[in-house]
């Protein structure tokens, strides 16, 4: 004789038994995480880091022309959405809130400054110089000062993580950080300061060898 229960089990459809049984699943993962955080059990269970790391090896060597001139420090909140199609956020789905730190220079290149755009006068008294105009450099997102807020992912993408070990999990925020932080150091005046700090180092630079006239302008 079938009862009532064999006879639901038997006419459930087949993804409600996937989905019951990653739910078990999950729900048996958790107790052990669980367990495994219990007092008395951390020491068994704990885990030691060690740095088996190679030396470092130097790949290349590379003369610099560059008058670091300012460098801007910036910090920007990145909110990253990733939804599935046709599965709602409880299931497939992710949210990130992410603050990155960095920072960004600004150069002068006088490695590029040739003979015809520096002139001294006879007297040596006058100089005039023409310079390159400044330029940002790449956008340096600091570790240590960068770090997520916040994580809400989905029930698959939580057994995934738990099945899987994936060192670049927070890549697309860091990507996105450092693409916020670029676009923020274009608007910041930060070109403008170098070549303020680049005339006023080489105006001071020449006027103590003897110039008493130093123009110097930016162009290109």
């Amino acid at each position: 004789m079938t009862t009532p229960i064999g006879r639901l089990s038997g006419r459930m459809p087949g993804w409600v038994k996937v989905l019951s049984t990653l739910v078990l699943l999950f729900a048996v993962l958790l107790a052990g995480i669980r367990l495994i955080g219990l007092p008395g059990l951390k020491d068994v269970f704990g885990t030691e880091s060690r740095d088996r790391s190679g030396p470092a090896l130097l790949k290349s060597i590379q003369d610099i022309s560059r008058y670091e001139a300012a460098s801007g420090n910036f910090q920007v909140v990145v909110d990253l959405e990733k939804d599935a199609k046709y599965l709602p956020d409880a299931l497939r789905g992710s949210r990130t809130l992410y603050v990155g730190a960095g920072s960004v220079d600004a150069y002068v290149d006088l490695g590029k400054v040739g003979e015809d755009a520096v002139r001294v006068d006879e007297d040596r008294t006058s100089a005039t110089l023409r310079l390159p105009h400044a330029r940002l450099g790449d956008p340096a997102l600091d570790p240590e000062r960068s770090y997520a807020v916040s994580k809400q992912r989905g029930l698959f993408d939580r057994l995934g993580d738990l099945f899987s070990d994936n060192p670049n999990g927070e890549q697309a925020v860091q990507k996105l950080a450092v693409r916020h932080i670029g676009d923020a150091a274009k608007e910041s005046g930060l070109t403008a300061r170098a070549e303020a700090n680049t005339t006023e180092m080489l105006e001071g630079l020449l006027r103590s060898l003897g110039f008493e006239d130093v123009r110097i302008t930016y162009e290109g």
